[in-house]
């Protein structure tokens, strides 16, 4: 039902007011427009912005004279690309690519929700990431839905004492996106947490790096910069401002948003900023309901972005960097499951509305995250 509104909103949206200026910028080659009007408004919700990124990649891989595609990881286009060769679309094996892995994603978070909180939080949670306005990104031609799908499947076989699965979901989740690695932090809370420490257990979250050790060690074998991944942080404007600083530099980013509201800069700040503000009661939840993992992988994964700020923009992306934390969803799903059909209908109706509106943004080839 949620990519039915994904893919409704995205083509009426497109159909109605056609495509922002910076189409022509960003996707000089009309990458992600190869159908034809019609087709490309059927579209329109699937592939933009970053999916120029990752369709390059999946076609031609990381030439060592563009730096710029070592913030994209390889484990996404790879499967684009395998995809690819049976359907012979790239746009199409992409939306297939992250629909599967989406619906994956959605099955394990009902079956750990449920291990930790309950049926009927997992209910509610599996619907609360499924209309949160960032879900735009799981049916498109992102990673986010391979990540998402992984990081819950590797909490979810430690949960089940399945560590060496935990592993591997774990190191093929740092060879997704750079946050991967930090999966290493819920696994060794819950490795310490435990009665019984055996090494054995301990060695498979020291397998989660080599994702990222191996995407590196591909880069040097084809004649790039092995550090490529590290170094390209700066050419996309994220430097390190100081633990957490991002969340003082988006605040007054958003304060002067809201003096110059007819900038779309500034808008855009502004709503980034209410992200920020709407995430603060789930991370509160999550660290006082949920076990102290789930809470120590949100901060841990939320650093990242607030301590590298983007320059021009602090909060740059932070609606998908919060899409993709399974377990403020886990917490949002056992606070609806105890409220009353009122309430649900309050949070999940606008949530839903906000999923919409960011879709016909996003569609549009309006910059939303």
């Amino acid at each position: 039902m949620s990519r039915l509104l994904v893919w409704a909103a995205g083509a009426a949206a497109v159909a109605l007011w056609g495509l922002g200026a910076r189409v022509t910028l960003f996707d000089p080659g009309a990458v992600t427009r190869p159908f034809g009007a019609a087709g490309n408004a059927l579209v329109a919700p699937l592939a933009r912005w970053d999916s120029v990124w990752y369709l390059a990649i999946s076609n031609d891989g990381y030439p060592a004279d563009d730096p710029r595609r070592a913030a994209f990881f390889p484990l996404y286009p790879l499967l684009v690309r395998a995809a690819n060769t049976v359907v012979r679309d790239p746009i199409v094996a992409g939306t297939l690519v992250s629909l599967a892995c989406f619906l994956v994603a959605l099955v394990l978070l009902h079956r750990l929700t449920a291990l930790e909180l309950g049926a009927p939080a997992a209910r509610m949670s599996v619907w609360a990431l499924a209309l949160f306005p960032g879900a735009v990104f799981f049916s498109a031609v992102y990673s986010e839905a391979l990540y998402l799908a992984l990081s819950i499947g590797c909490l979810y076989a430690v949960r089940t004492g399945r560590w060496g699965l935990a592993g591997a979901a774990g190191a093929l989740g740092a060879a997704t996106r750079s946050a991967g690695v930090l999966l290493v932090v819920p696994l060794a809370v819950l490795w310490l947490a435990r009665g019984e420490r055996r090494p054995r257990d301990a060695a498979w979250i020291a397998v989660v790096p080599l994702g990222l050790v191996a995407f590196c060690a591909a880069l040097a074998a084809g004649g790039g910069d092995a550090l490529a991944p590290f170094h390209a942080q700066d050419i996309w404007f994220r430097h390190f401002a100081g633990p957490f600083v991002g969340v003082w530099d988006g605040t007054t980013a958003a304060w002067r948003g809201i003096h110059h509201l007819g900038d779309k800069a500034a808008r855009a700040d502004v709503v980034l900023f209410c992200f920020l503000v709407l995430a603060v009661p789930a991370v509160v939840g999550t660290l006082r309901r949920l076990p102290p993992a789930y809470g120590a992988y949100v901060l841990a994964a939320l650093a990242l972005p607030l301590s590298y700020p983007v320059g021009p923009q602090p909060l740059m992306s932070l609606p998908r960097f919060l899409a993709v934390l399974f377990p403020l969803f886990m917490w949002v799903g056992a606070w609806l499951a105890e409220s009353g059909r009122v309430r649900r209908a309050a949070v999940l109706v606008p949530s839903a509305a906000g999923l919409v509106a960011v879709t016909a943004v996003f569609a549009t080839w309006h910059w939303i995250a």
